[in-house]
């Protein structure tokens, strides 16, 4: 048994579950007000037979115990089975020498960024030297309390500042060199790489230190500079701000990406904390990760240039293609069923008043950002404005190119009514007939629809394991990865455990089992490495394996699908068991007998009792 399984028999999600939230019976079952968004009403449900979770209201998702923990403390899978196995009593498998080396090495550089940020802030509020910065951030209205919030700092023109300070305090020239703090000279010397900065620390959803950011004080170029990639430190793989951002994001169900570090100062400053930034990067699927652990509402205010307009249009398509979908059995005229993902999420923009950035307009008028953000366009409706805006209605080249633009955001709509609209205005607006577009949709569809199992209505709902058919998918798709089109419909939601659904998200961002490898913690390691060594029968014929693949990824589809309907019934019929008693008891109360709690539930009971035959 690994140690995964092993947490899940010894844990209770009914206790981890109400150690967070309020429970309340609910017939076998429990429902809460969901902890992750705002509600009056319980949507949130706990299923103990099942050992699972489901919230039926905003968030629209679910999972088993490692799924509620992750989402709660916005960690990730390694983290969560840290906890719940230190709830159990379980001992983690220890790591090896060389795990054990690596960590504390890691460990080190992080204890370093943070030691560096700490005398580049006693810099900029503590010394002469700092004057210029001090004097830039307050031409810029950046209180005292938001440069302590953000521990800004200032690195000197010193040439060998931080790598004196840092030798000083213990550190060797390796360390500084590989946390990215100096840079090697040819003939073996060394300089700091910030020199007469702003210093922004940059932390990750954890609240450590991975690097900086720093912004010029005079005409140097480039104004802003980061720290280089490094052990700790990828741009692309996170936020600046989201440490101090995550909570808001998850109340509000609402997460604003800008661009620059100044943005997040601002914002945060005049109560807007739900804003991250993306450091001036093209976003990036991992990037998008940290977000959709959060919220499924995310709005771009990005630059109102040229640049800022196609950074934001590719934004839009990589966020639509890496966050979550729903699946939804959609019936075809030959009676079959099809199951298609459908995106559960809002993609908005923030467009900006032209020349102006997010910090400068919430500054100046915090009314008007009140509005923006309130009066954000759809994706779709800002690309269709932006792109046919480029548009020479006399080259047909040009109307080719927007079409290639705008038709794979158009797809993700899959309601018909409101394709059917935009379809017109995208029409209308190209100058092109109706047909013409519905005929290049159709043929996109198509060919997605390549990829999508059609299954016979009546064998939708047909009962099935759990674990083991996750499991066989995991390991075929595993070891033979020259069927990987074969799911690219299937969903991580489709996958109840959570240990699955880690490496089936995972594997979507890998290129191969190597890179894949290199993205895990130990258990999960472990995990993949127990699916790669798992035995099949001899193939019977050609392309068998490729059939069976195929059959998972309908299983899961069916699965997923019953498994909502089946919940929706549970609590359907509460309701219509909790309708009746009500009634009951609000006669009582017009002939003046008060109702308390403990009658109600023996009304409850006696109810169940009379359907079952019982007395």
């Amino acid at each position: 048994m690994s140690v995964i399984d092993d947490v899940k028999q010894r844990v209770d999600i009914v206790e981890v579950v109400a150690d967070c939230v309020p429970l309340q019976k609910a017939g076998r079952n429990f429902k809460a007000l969901c902890p992750f968004h705002s509600e009056k009403n319980p949507s949130f449900f706990v299923f103990p037979d099942q050992q699972t979770w489901h919230c039926f209201g905003a968030c629209n998702t679910g999972g088993d115990v490692f799924s509620f923990i992750m989402k709660k403390e916005g960690i990730d899978f390694g983290q969560a089975l840290h906890l719940l196995a230190q709830r159990a009593g379980i001992v983690l498998r220890e790591a090896t020498e060389t795990e054990k080396a690596k960590d504390e090495g890691t460990k080190r550089l992080f204890e370093l960024n943070e030691l560096a940020s700490e005398y580049y802030h006693h810099l900029l509020l503590d010394t002469a030297v700092g004057e210029k910065a001090r004097s830039y951030l307050d031409s810029r209205k950046i209180t005292l309390e938001t440069i302590k919030k953000f521990r800004l700092g200032f690195s000197p023109g010193d040439w060998e500042a931080i790598k004196k300070f840092l030798i000083n305090k213990g550190y060797e020239q390796k360390d500084l060199f590989d946390v990215g703090l100096i840079i090697e000279k040819e003939d073996g010397g060394s300089y700091d790489r910030f020199r007469e900065r702003l210093m922004f620390p940059i932390w990750d959803i954890k609240g450590r230190i991975t690097g900086f950011g720093a912004r010029a004080l005079d005409d140097s170029q480039p104004k802003y500079i980061n720290s280089p990639q490094t052990v700790i430190f990828d741009k692309g793989s996170n936020f600046y701000g989201i440490d101090k951002a995550k909570d808001v994001i998850r109340k509000e169900n609402l997460a604003i990406i800008v661009e620059g570090y100044m943005d997040v100062l601002a914002t945060h400053q005049n109560g807007w904390q739900n804003v991250v930034a993306s450091m001036g990067t093209s976003l990036t699927e991992r990037q998008v990760n940290i977000l959709k652990r959060l919220t499924k509402n995310i709005s771009l205010a990005l630059d109102a240039d040229i640049a800022g307009e196609e950074a934001t249009l590719r934004s839009g398509e990589i966020l639509a293609r890496s966050l979550d979908r729903k699946a939804i059995p959609v019936p075809l005229w030959t009676g079959l069923v099809r199951c298609e993902g459908i995106l559960d999420a809002e993609i908005k923009v923030i467009p900006l008043p032209s020349g102006k950035d997010p910090d400068e307009v919430i500054i100046e008028t915090p009314k008007l950002w009140q509005s923006m953000v309130t009066q954000a366009l759809p994706i779709l409706e800002f690309a269709l404005e932006v792109v046919i805006n480029k548009v020479d209605f006399n080259k047909a080249e040009d109307k080719s190119l927007a079409i290639q633009k705008l038709l794979p955001l158009l797809y993700e709509v899959k309601d018909p009514i409101r394709q059917a609209q935009y379809v017109q205005k995208m029409a209308h607006l190209l100058k092109l007939d109706e047909s013409t577009l519905m005929a290049v949709l159709r043929k996109m569809r198509a060919t997605k629809g390549k990829q999508l199992i059609e299954v016979n209505h009546s064998h939708l709902f047909r009962r099935l394991a759990s674990s083991p058919i996750e499991e066989i998918c995991l390991a075929l798709l595993f070891q033979y990865p020259e069927y990987r089109d074969v799911v690219q419909e299937l969903e991580p939601e489709f996958f109840v455990y959570t240990e699955n659904r880690e490496l089936f998200s995972k594997w979507q961002q890998s290129q191969s089992i190597s890179e894949l490898k290199e993205k895990l913690d130990t258990n999960l390691l472990e995990h993949l490495n127990y699916l790669l060594n798992k035995t099949f029968p001899p193939e019977s014929q050609k392309g068998s394996r490729q059939r069976e693949l195929a059959d998972c990824v309908l299983r899961l589809q069916e699965r997923h699908s019953r498994s909502l309907e089946a919940k929706k019934e549970v609590i359907l019929n509460l309701e219509r068991e909790t309708e009746g008693i009500d009634a009951e008891l609000a006669k009582l109360e017009e002939q003046g007998i008060a109702s308390s709690q403990r009658i109600r539930e023996i009304f409850i009971k006696q109810s169940r009792a009379g359907k079952t035959g019982g007395s």
